[in-house]
């Protein structure tokens, strides 16, 4: 079985959020995928981030496996601005960096997490 991610101190989130250097972004990523999978339970949608971390959130169709129902995929740093406002999901899939595909794969509802 998969181990669960769990939040960060809010300390530790603080300072990574200050510096923002690839183990912060590490950090980072986990933290908000947790944050998410917090807000949003479920089994629908399969966030990924690489190489770090995917988790599978919002309630609907139950997945087991093979490929989700819906799939979200973005790099760290898109991730992290998402997650803390600094952009929209909107204009992130827009020009590339958020690729979503599947019934409830906008995040839009859930964002900014911080």
């Amino acid at each position: 079985m998969a181990r669960r991610l769990v939040p960060a101190e809010p300390s530790a989130v603080a300072l990574a959020l200050s510096r923002r250097e690839p183990a912060d972004m590490r950090l980072l990523t986990k933290h908000f995928l947790a944050v998410l999978e917090q807000r949003a339970p479920g089994n629908s949608v399969e966030v990924r981030v690489p190489p770090w971390a995917a988790v599978q959130v919002i309630e609907g169709v139950r997945h087991k496996r093979g490929t989700p129902p819906a799939v979200v995929e973005l790099d760290p740093a898109t991730w992290v601005a998402l997650a803390v406002g600094e952009e929209t999901f909107a204009d992130a899939e827009g020009d590339g960096r958020v690729r979503a595909s599947g019934e409830r794969a906008d995040l839009t509802a859930y964002l900014p997490l911080a």
